[in-house]
């Protein structure tokens, strides 16, 4: 009778749990089935550029959009991506060690929001200027940097008037050059000795695990004579 007991006992409360969760879940669900799901307190996503603007003096200007080209639209903000950051990287050169300028207008939904200063062509290497004063009005401070140095090839694949650069390695826009030497990379020969190596290696521990067992087994059978 104490067992019957027990069993009536859990099946009433296991149906009182099933009943309590049910009716709290119903509700919820048929709130939020017309409603869309939010995450309480998750920040709205920033804005994203969506196009840009190169402007130089002699040539037309050239707008990339991030819809119609998306990769060479990511290749070129990142020459410019970094420039945002407070302060500078190097003192203001020399005018006449700049080269040529092409402006890059960064635009959110068509309105410009910011402008720099390119010098891809610079003694030294590429050069970045950062204007205090900015499309979208809010304050910031004059500064130079040390541009990228697939800053050129970024610009001339946009169709910028810039010459080529042959000596751009490995990690620019056009995947660069081999810059490893053709005689420092492994030769079928080397992969042959290679495996030889291997096969020696492999049987001569195979050979030791088997001297090992034998060793093992004579023990046990010195032992096992012994304590009878």
């Amino acid at each position: 009778m104490g067992r019957s007991f027990v069993r009536r006992l859990l099946l009433v409360v296991a149906a009182g749990f099933l009943l309590s969760t049910s009716g709290v879940a119903t509700p919820a669900l048929a709130a939020g089935a017309g409603a869309p799901a939010t995450v309480v307190g998750q920040a709205p996503k920033p804005p994203k550029p969506t196009a840009l603007t190169i402007k130089s003096e002699g040539m037309a200007d050239i707008t990339v959009t991030a819809a119609e080209k998306p990769r060479l639209f990511a290749d070129l903000l990142k020459e410019v991506s970094f420039l945002s950051e407070p302060g500078g990287q190097i003192a203001a050169p020399k005018p006449a060690s700049l080269g040529r300028k092409f402006t890059v207008n960064i635009q959110y939904d068509n309105k410009p929001r910011f402008t720099y200063d390119l010098y891809p062509m610079a003694n030294g290497g590429p050069k970045a200027f950062r204007p205090a004063a900015q499309p979208d009005k809010k304050k910031t401070s004059a500064a130079w940097y040390l541009g990228r140095m697939t800053m050129s090839e970024a610009l001339r694949i946009a169709g910028a008037p810039i010459p080529e650069k042959p000596d751009v390695m490995s990690g620019g826009i056009g995947g660069g050059t081999r810059v490893i030497p053709e005689d420092s990379l492994p030769t079928g020969r080397d992969f042959d000795s290679l495996l030889a190596e291997l096969r020696r290696l492999m049987l001569l521990n195979g050979g030791v695990v088997l001297v090992v067992l034998f060793m093992l087994a004579g023990v046990a059978l010195i032992i096992r004579h012994r304590t009878r």
